[in-house]
């Protein structure tokens, strides 16, 4: 006769090994592929890389792949300016971005939180509204918008605000709205997460021993939505850093990011091993802000026991 207890203890096991077992088939399996490709030789053939590993071979195979493995891609990434740069500029536009993208969201997501209770449905779909609309769509609207007939130009001139048409298209400033506009969404909805669950009596205790409303706050309200800050942060600065579609239609020639150069690297040049060297070392650059909010949130952890 079988144990419950026994059959309880397998099944949960199984549903604990479900999420590694997605991870090794999505996430390790195909990095492992990546890297594989990334010490690999560029060659004049399909798939435009050596070496291929034969299966077949054995431990012979095994053995000679190991052999031919070669760390030229990535030290092409260190030697060449243009791959730097890219790292850089996407390192650049990344935070300053999402800098812009928490000074504007916190006062949306305050906003939202402080709102009556039955307008905060209605408050939180207007925020998710614009992913009923394709992406590609609505940075080809943004095109229209910027361009120098376009309606932004037409309102600053109507405004007075500027004497004529400016050139808001292919700069960097462009690239600051598309993204601010594109990811927004994904730094409000955390903030206001943080925001809705906070006890509001604390805030009632404060202003009754006789705190303003501003240091409140600066010593209440801010502090407690720090979870809400991290996760809207990294929400937002790791995928702009590998942007690629935002940067290519609103960006200029001068504005290259990591995104870009990989794109170009893989399908312009046919250089599958650069391509994912620049993947690995993009992968391996974003784990650091990941592994630092980690840290946080052990510490956060251990400070509240």
């Amino acid at each position: 006769m079988r144990n419950p207890a026994h059959n309880r203890n397998w099944s949960a096991r199984a549903i604990l090994l479900l999420p590694y077992l997605w991870l090794v088939i999505f996430f390790l399996a195909p990095f492992v592929i990546v890297l594989k490709i990334s010490m690999s030789q560029t060659a004049l053939a399909q798939p435009p890389y050596v070496p291929i590993f034969d299966a077949a071979a054995g431990w012979t195979g095994l053995t000679e792949l190991a052999r031919q493995l070669s760390a030229d891609s990535f030290r092409l990434l260190v030697s060449d300016s243009i791959y730097l740069w890219s790292y850089l500029k996407s390192l650049q536009i990344a935070a300053i971005s999402t800098a812009v993208l928490l000074v504007v969201g916190y006062p949306i997501a305050y906003g939202m939180a402080r709102a009556p209770r039955a307008w905060q449905p209605p408050l939180v779909m207007a925020i998710v509204l614009p992913f009923w609309t394709s992406f590609l769509i609505r940075i080809y609207a943004w095109i229209n918008i910027l361009q120098r007939d376009g309606i932004l130009n037409d309102v600053l001139i109507r405004l007075h605000a500027i004497d004529g048409p400016a050139a808001w298209l292919s700069s960097d400033t462009a690239i600051y709205i598309g993204v601010v506009y594109s990811y927004l969404p994904f730094m409000v909805l955390p903030l206001y997460a943080a925001l809705e669950k906070m006890d509001e009596s604390l805030l009632e205790a404060a202003s009754d021993l006789g705190c303003p409303r501003w240091k409140a706050f600066w010593l209440v309200t801010l502090p407690l939505s720090l979870p809400g800050v991290a996760a809207g942060t990294l929400l937002c600065f790791i995928p702009v850093v590998g942007e690629f579609v935002i940067p290519d239609l609103l960006g200029g020639s001068e504005t290259l990011m990591i995104g870009q150069t990989l794109w170009t690297e893989f399908f312009s040049n046919r250089d599958w091993p650069v391509a994912s060297a620049i993947a690995i070392a993009l992968l391996a650059l974003l784990l650091v802000p990941i592994l630092f909010y980690e840290r946080l949130q052990q510490r956060s952890l251990e400070g509240r026991r």
